[in-house]
């Protein structure tokens, strides 16, 4: 018998990253952490041709011209997102957009980097916090 242990520690971070109302793409500092973003780093966003609405994070092995080059101010990593989640209809100034991020080992060599899928969640802002954008 071969019993493999899964580790909690492994387990017990949760991934997650927000929309904010800029249109960029937020990260906990527990998420920047778990994936080692730094200034230097880039991340593509990519989508599965066969569910346009499945979402995927590539945080790229290398610098990539297709990728998001990620910024760092005041202690907070983003992306500039704004164009491409317009350009896909997510409609983050009337809802809290929020993506719990899955890793995906497999997809790894494909894509030449570390994968998560983006699993979306949404909540409706509250009219008067909407209106103040």
């Amino acid at each position: 018998m071969a019993l493999q242990v899964f580790s909690a520690k492994k387990y017990s971070a949760r991934l997650k990253a927000t929309i904010q109302s800029t249109g960029k793409l937020g990260f906990t500092a527990e998420t920047a952490k778990s994936l080692q973003l730094s200034p230097d780093s880039y991340i593509k966003i990519a989508c599965d041709r066969d569910q346009n609405d499945a979402l995927y994070l590539i945080v790229c092995n290398s610098p990539d011209d297709d990728g998001f080059k990620v910024n760092y101010v005041s202690k907070y990593y983003s992306l500039p997102t704004t164009v491409l989640f317009k350009e896909l209809g997510i409609d983050y100034v009337n809802n809290t957009v929020m993506f719990d991020l899955i890793r995906i080992p497999a997809l790894d060599e494909e894509v030449d980097g570390t994968v998560f899928r983006m699993d979306k969640r949404l909540n409706p802002k509250n009219k008067k916090e909407a209106d103040m954008r």
